[in-house]
């Protein structure tokens, strides 16, 4: 038996689920045009931390190369710059300089895009370079430290300990020796885990230096520890016998003065005694503070204890800046490197140990101009003739600020 069914009873319950299906269009679109509106306000503040970090950290790595190119040029343009420390200055701008351009720019690019963008190889390269050149930047410290133990600690053997031969080997080891750490075991791959080495081939696109135990107390061994220990052993003997030198010549010349001062009669006395014993010239007493304390040698000598002093001064105040910008990165390298999955750092520090680390490139030259006036009149020149067209200025003789302002002089 068949039924039927009255058309007007089927319309109120297709209009039912039509307006439904309706409702439910309209509900899915907003969810969908919330949701976009959601990411796309989203990314805008993440555009915004990308720009902020690469304008950030861009001025970081223009400031180092300029910077440390500066002090190169500098020192080539002028001639009393070029002595026996500065070679392990320029050496030291070098590989600082390269240290912005060959490590620094590589961060920036993973810092400002969130990831790897140059493929498995290149993750090697860029971390031997790093490794490398940033070595290479704290042995040259290391040297500069050596080198102005030997200058105030024992003065009269510096010539013959110091020569040009002796700065040309010690500065062939500061280029390579790093090499011992990073070219030869990251190309290897003894540098690193096999569950690391792994992850790397399945994830090109990430780039992490992951490293094993013994990687970790060997590299951080030749690139910090060593180094930082010989500094501060050198240093520490450095400022003793500074400190020495400084009273023996603030005592010879206070007996002087002491000398210089005598009453009258007490002068009198010394020129009849002097007539007496047969002298045929009468002394006086301008004549005798004169001999004590304006002869040429004790002056020379005067001005090149001090010149090493405020040296020394300058050089301590770069590598105090040096221990303060890479104790930290050393400190969680081997800390997390001995403690393995344990001691989770965040990635937001291990960013900001990296790039204080990296900073040290870019202080340098800063100091330089700061606390070296030799430096900062020859930082001017340079300037001044780079930057000026028509400029066609001949480098100038620092040794004339010597003869105007003997009592300002830092080297």
């Amino acid at each position: 038996m068949t039924t039927t069914q009255d058309p007007s009873d089927v319309s109120p319950a297709l209009d039912t689920s039509s307006s439904s299906f309706t409702e439910l269009l309209i509900t899915t679109d907003d969810i969908y045009n919330t949701t976009n509106s959601s990411i796309e306000q989203s990314e805008w503040p993440d555009l915004s931390i990308a720009v902020s970090k690469g304008c950030f950290l861009g001025f970081i790595i223009v400031a180092a190369v300029f910077g440390n190119l500066l002090v190169i040029v500098s020192v080539m343009r002028h001639r009393k710059l070029r002595i026996i420390t500065n070679y392990f200055v320029v050496s030291l701008a070098l590989a600082d300089m390269l240290v912005a351009m060959f490590a620094m720019t590589f961060n920036l690019s993973v810092q400002v895009t969130g990831r790897w963008l140059f493929g498995y190889f290149m993750c090697d390269v860029w971390n031997s370079l790093d490794v490398y050149f940033s070595t290479s930047s704290i042995l040259h410290l290391m040297c500069i430290s050596v080198d102005r133990y030997y200058a105030i600690v024992t003065p009269l053997k510096y010539p013959i300990n110091m020569t040009k031969r002796v700065v040309a080997h010690m500065l062939l080891a500061c280029w390579l020796s790093p090499a011992i750490i990073s070219f030869v075991p990251i190309f290897n791959g003894w540098y690193t885990t096999t569950d690391n080495e792994n992850y790397r081939y399945m994830h090109p696109d990430i780039c992490e230096f992951k490293v094993n135990e013994g990687y970790a107390i060997l590299s951080s061994s030749i690139s910090f520890w060593i180094p930082c220990t010989i500094m501060t052993l050198t240093y520490c003997a450095i400022f003793r016998e500074a400190n020495k030198q400084e009273k023996q010549m603030h005592s010879r010349m206070g007996n002087a003065m002491l000398l210089s001062h005598r009453p009258s009669r007490d002068i009198n006395n010394l020129n009849g005694e002097l007539n007496r014993g047969g002298s045929s010239k009468t002394l006086t007493l301008n004549e005798i503070s004169t001999d004590l304390l304006h002869t040429p040698t004790k002056d020379r000598s005067l001005m090149t204890m001090k010149r090493e002093h405020k040296a020394a001064r300058t050089l301590g105040i770069i590598m105090g800046t040096f221990i303060l910008c890479w104790l930290p990165f050393f400190l969680w390298y081997v800390t997390t490197s001995l403690c393995g999955s344990r001691c989770h750092c965040p990635e937001i520090v291990v960013h900001i140990v990296f790039w204080i680390g990296y900073t040290n490139s870019a202080l340098n030259p800063l100091i330089y101009a700061y606390f070296n006036r030799d430096f900062r009149e020859a930082f001017k020149n340079t300037l001044q003739c780079a930057f000026c067209s028509l400029c066609r200025r001949e480098p100038f003789d620092l040794e004339a600020l010597d003869v105007r302002r003997p009592s300002l002089s830092v080297w």
